[in-house]
């Protein structure tokens, strides 16, 4: 049996891509409210976000940009490094992080402390899913999909050791 139909067998089903497609474009009203008229820089961090971050694109009716980070933590509460940085100046620019899930929240407490040292007109943070059971460090996302409880999700660009990241739909692993 294949790793990819081993971890199907180990998925429950959690949001269907019509529920995702759905919070995506509330997120998307949100942010064409708060930001109208103005241009906004989607920060993506790799690889995660990825899937959320170009649905997100496609239903914010702002002029936008996307640049993509890559910060990778060495190990379990080990120390946090930046792979790929952004390109863009973001110097006096709206700019938002897009994530996939906030878990922990060490590596986006890292990027946005990071972002923030390049003077950005405002930063916020989208996040399609959060989970605060798990939080170690005092960040909140400034829109919120939807509030899940402390379990582990696949699909929509959220893996199991680099498995699942193409399903369209969120699963939870079954434990």
């Amino acid at each position: 049996m294949s790793n990819t139909s081993k971890l199907k067998q180990d998925l429950l089903p959690f949001l269907t891509r019509d529920e995702i497609s759905s919070l995506v474009k509330s997120l998307a009203k949100q942010i064409e409210i708060d930001y109208a008229h103005k241009e906004v820089i989607f920060i993506c961090p790799l690889r995660g976000s990825v899937h959320f971050t170009a649905d997100l694109m496609r239903e914010v009716q702002l002029q936008q940009q996307v640049d993509f980070v890559d910060v990778k933590s060495a190990s379990k509460g080990g120390a946090i490094k930046i792979i790929k940085d952004i390109g863009i100046n973001i110097a006096g620019k709206h700019v938002i992080i897009v994530e996939e899930i906030i878990d922990t929240g060490r590596t986006l407490s890292f990027l946005r402390n990071r972002l923030l040292a390049s003077n950005p007109a405002s930063l916020k943070i989208v996040t399609l899913l959060d989970k605060p059971a798990r939080r170690e460090l005092p960040i909140r996302a400034d829109y919120v999909g939807k509030t899940i409880d402390d379990r582990y999700v696949v699909g929509y660009g959220m893996d199991s050791e680099e498995l699942g990241r193409n399903y369209p739909d969120i699963y939870f692993l079954k434990n």
